[in-house]
Parts: structure tokens; C-alpha cells; sequence
């Protein structure tokens, strides 16, 4: 989870989940919502993709990217757990 959370750490990273949260894209649709490189969108990419926060899939020319719902949904059980248990001493 240490790679996750890593990766959630640059709002860059947390603007391309969001943008993936609403549909798949291609790189380049992706870099069109910023402005930089595309080695620096492609860098940002595969730091999601070693997070396992987004997955890849090779459509004609394309790689379309699109979020990996499973490891969202990990993370955010993760966060509602650590926010629902009782701290020692407390009821």
C-alpha cells in the first residue's frame, strides 16, 4: 500500500484519477488536461500503473488507460476502517 499511497501524494496523479473516474482515455487525451510534457504525463502514468491505481490496455494504436476500481476501493476501506476504530480508552 506504500506505492498507493506514494502515488496519491502528487495532485498531478490525483487529477489524472479523477479524470480516469469519469472515463478510459489515451495518453494523449489525458495530457490534454495539462500543461506539460507528454514524457512528464507518461512518467506520472506509470507511477499510477506500479501503484496498481490505473490499468493499461492496448487498443489498436492506443494504450487506454482506466482506473483500477479494486485498489480504489481497497484504499478507501483502509481509510474507513482507520477512521472507525476506537481509540484506546475511548467508548
Amino acid at each position: 500500500m506504500n506505492e498507493t499511497f506514494k502515488a496519491l501524494a502528487d495532485p498531478t496523479r490525483r487529477q489524472i484519477i479523477r479524470l480516469l473516474k469519469e472515463k478510459d482515455m489515451t495518453a494523449g487525451e489525458i495530457a490534454d488536461h495539462f500543461s506539460m510534457t507528454k514524457p512528464s504525463i507518461s512518467h506520472h502514468l506509470n507511477s499510477l500503473k506500479q501503484a496498481k491505481l490505473i490499468l493499461d490496455e492496448r487498443q489498436g494504436q492506443h494504450i487506454v488507460y482506466s482506473l483500477n476500481t479494486t485498489v480504489v476501493q481497497d484504499v478507501m476501506g483502509w481509510f474507513l476502517e482507520i477512521m472507525t476504530e476506537k481509540k484506546p480508552g475511548k467508548e
